[in-house]
Order: C-alpha cells, then sequence, then structure tokens
C-alpha cells in the first residue's frame, strides 16, 4: 500500500511539472494565461456588435395585447339627455415594422461591423503582449539558472582557494591574511549563491503564472548561439514600418474612423425616415352586445425631425471635439510606435555589440585566471589576485547571459513595434534552444 501511494504521488508531480522549451510555454499560455483568457472572451463578445448593428436594418415583429374597462356618456344630437355605456374591450394584435430608408440605422451597421473588426485587432494586441510576456518569463528563468551557475562556479572555486590558502598557511607560505580573505570570498560567493537560488524559484513561478503548470527544466540558448543581426539593416525603414502598421496605431486609426462614423450618425438624426409598417389586429367589444372587429393594415409612415430640444445639434458638437481626440491620438500612437521601434532598435544593435564584447571578455577572464592560479603555485601572484580573477570571470559570465536575453527580447520588441511579431517568430527562436 506505502508503494503504491508513493507511485500515485511522483505521478502526480510529474504531471504538475515538466520540462519545457519557449514554443510549449508559449502555447500552454494561450491555453491558461488569464489576462489572454479575458481578452479572447471580450473579443467573442465585442464580435455581437456586429449582430447588434444589422438588426436596425431588419424587420422587427411585436405582439401586442391590453384588455380596458370603457365608461362613456353619448348625448345623441336631439336628445334630451345623455347615455351612459360602460363596456369592456380586448385588443390583440401583432405588427410588423420593416424600415425603408433609416440613414442612422446604416452608419450603425457602419459602426458594429468596424467595432467588430476593432476587437480583432485588440485580441493581435493582447496576443503579441502574451507573446512578450512569456519570452520575458522564459529569459528570467534562463538567466536566473546562468546567473546561479556563476556562483556556483565561484563558490566551488572559493572553496578550492580556501582550501589552497589554509594549506600554504600552515607550511608557512602565506600569512593569515590570505587564509581571512579566501574564507571571506567563500562566505559572500556563499550567500550569493543563496541568492541565485532565490531568484531562480521566482522566476520559476513567475513563468508558471503564466503557463498554468510548474516547470523543472527548460530549454536553453547554447553557449556557442551566433545572433542574427536585424533585416532590414537600417534603422529609418523599421520606424517608418512603425509608422504604418503597429498594431496600436492600426487600432487609433481604426478610432479615427469609428469618429467619423459617430458624427454621421449624429447629423443622420436630422433626416427624415421611412418605414413598412403592416399589423393585424382583433378587437372583441362588450357593449349591449359581443362585437368582434377584425383588421389587417399596410402602409408606409413617414416621419421628419423637426425640433428635439437641441438634442441632435449637441450630439453633433460631441462628435466633433471627439473626431479631434481621436486625430490626437492617432498622431501620439504613431510617434509612440516610432520611438518604440528606434528604443528596440538601439537595444538590438548595441546588444550585439556588447554581446560581442562579452565573449572576448571571457576568453580574456578564463586567461587571467588560469594564469594567476599559475603564478600563485609559483609564488609570483598572491591569493587576493587569484579571487578577484575568479570573481572577475563569473561576474562576466552572468554579464554575457544578461546580454543575450536582453538581445533576443529587444528582437521581439522590435517586431512587435512594427506589428509583425508572431507565431513564426516565437518558433525561430525556439529553434536556438537545446535541452
Amino acid at each position: 500500500m506505502k508503494v503504491s501511494a508513493l507511485a500515485v504521488a511522483l505521478m502526480a508531480v510529474c504531471s504538475a511539472s515538466h520540462a519545457a522549451d519557449l514554443l510549449t510555454a508559449y502555447q500552454e499560455a494561450l491555453a491558461r494565461d488569464p489576462s489572454y483568457a479575458a481578452a479572447r472572451a471580450q473579443r467573442d463578445a465585442d464580435q455581437e456588435k456586429r449582430t447588434q448593428a444589422r438588426a436596425g436594418l431588419l424587420p422587427q415583429i411585436g405582439l401586442q395585447a391590453s384588455s380596458n374597462w370603457n365608461q362613456a356618456d353619448v348625448t345623441m344630437t336631439g336628445a334630451s339627455s345623455a347615455m351612459a355605456r360602460d363596456y369592456n374591450s380586448n385588443t390583440y394584435g401583432v405588427q410588423l415594422t420593416q424600415p425603408l430608408f433609416r440613414w442612422q440605422n446604416w452608419v450603425q451597421y457602419e459602426q458594429g461591423d468596424l467595432a467588430a473588426e476593432m476587437a480583432d485587432v485588440q485580441l493581435k494586441l493582447a496576443r503579441q503582449d502574451l507573446t512578450l510576456r512569456v519570452a520575458q518569463a522564459y529569459f528570467q528563468v534562463l538567466y536566473a539558472q546562468d546567473a546561479l551557475d556563476a556562483v556556483t562556479f565561484l563558490r566551488r572555486a572559493s572553496e578550492e582557494q580556501n582550501k589552497a590558502a589554509k594549506a600554504s598557511f600552515e607550511k608557512g607560505v602565506v600569512t593569515v591574511t590570505d587564509v581571512h580573505e579566501a574564507q571571506a570570498r567563500l562566505d559572500l560567493a556563499l550567500a550569493q549563491e543563496l541568492t541565485a537560488q532565490q531568484q531562480l524559484g521566482l522566476a520559476r513561478a513567475n513563468l508558471a503564472r503564466l503557463t498554468g503548470s510548474s516547470v523543472v527544466a527548460v530549454a536553453k540558448l547554447p553557449a556557442a548561439v551566433t545572433l542574427a543581426s536585424p533585416r532590414p539593416a537600417t534603422a529609418d525603414d523599421w520606424l517608418m514600418a512603425a509608422g504604418l502598421n503597429n498594431l496600436g496605431v492600426h487600432l487609433r486609426r481604426m478610432a479615427q474612423d469609428m469618429s467619423e462614423l459617430v458624427s454621421r450618425r449624429a447629423a443622420a438624426g436630422h433626416l427624415p425616415t421611412l418605414d413598412l409598417v403592416a399589423s393585424r389586429g382583433v378587437q372583441n367589444r362588450t357593449t349591449m352586445g359581443a362585437d368582434r372587429i377584425e383588421a389587417s393594415t399596410v402602409g408606409v409612415q413617414f416621419t421628419l425631425p423637426l425640433f428635439a430640444g437641441g438634442y441632435i445639434s449637441s450630439q453633433q458638437r460631441e462628435a466633433a471635439m471627439l473626431r479631434l481626440k481621436a486625430e490626437a491620438e492617432l498622431d501620439d500612437a504613431r510617434k509612440g510606435a516610432r520611438l518604440s521601434a528606434q528604443q528596440a532598435w538601439l537595444n538590438v544593435t548595441s546588444g550585439l555589440a556588447q554581446v560581442k564584447a562579452l565573449e572576448a571578455s571571457q576568453k580574456s577572464s578564463q586567461t587571467a585566471l588560469d594564469s594567476n592560479k599559475l603564478g600563485y603555485q609559483v609564488g609570483v601572484r598572491i591569493n587576493i589576485d587569484v579571487l578577484n580573477a575568479q570573481a572577475q570571470l563569473a561576474d562576466t559570465m552572468q554579464k554575457l547571459s544578461k546580454a543575450r536575453y536582453d538581445t533576443l527580447m529587444a528582437q521581439l520588441q522590435l517586431k512587435a513595434a512594427v506589428g509583425t511579431l508572431s507565431d513564426e517568430d516565437v518558433q525561430q527562436l525556439n529553434a536556438l534552444l537545446v535541452d
């Protein structure tokens, strides 16, 4: 029984925790992330605006029924007194109204169609945002793991140097200061390792919040990876594309179109309307006897607004101000998109240069560490030189790791700024990773 219970527990852990790559994490986030689920539900809700607006062009059918008690005094011509008549009447019928000309309804239909299209763009924005959030969380896990590996290397190297310092002190080769320095660096490395472990745990928890499942291991970026330069290779091309194709700009452009429709709909309030009206009804009336009247009518109904207390004119002024607001927001969105593209472009280009410089620095730091170790063994270097070289190498390893992930994120942000970030980009980036 104990073995069986243990097996069940292990299966439960395995089902909740698993190894993952970037593409798997992204697919899980698409299915489970609450923010994206809310955006998808909002899009589905906004799609109904198209159907709601179309209803204004279609026939409206209604059933009416009423029951009334009537009391009337009837005076006949030449009669000396009035005659009271009390009776009950019951009426029921059905009426169909088909708009023939209601310009505001046609404009409303265009508004509903545009609102549904805007909902699609908003969902694309949410998906793009999710892509960036998942990539950022995934890279945070990778960097936290690399940082932990770097400080673990430093801790192990400090342990070895501490042992060597103690052995040398016992032989009378070095002073007690060397022992104290080595111990201090070891204590610092141990503290850094604990902090790095905590940061890794937090990074994994953040990724799990997006994917809905905990991750025990992730595919990593190989050390020998070559990061590609952006294409096209000029910043102006990216800035121009951002001003035209950025999803935020596209949404603001649609909002400007919506403001034009709002203005047209407000102006339509001054126009006449024409409806086809058909009805069929029955009236039962009980007076001296019982009467039953059945009637059918078909006709057109013309309405011309003359005065609405200034309501329609106020709507037109409001629409004009909203149109100005939409124009200003579109201009601001274009500027913001270009700025985002410029920032991402600079981050990519400077990041690539920084990665190249740090790769050279890591090689130099490793060579310097090897040289200091050899010099310490032959007595031309002191303990602090080796300790400093170890710390320098560990620091360079962390900086190189961060520069790589920041550059990859900047590449994604650059594509997002021009509105081209897609699932294919996630697949291409995932292809760089190895288990």
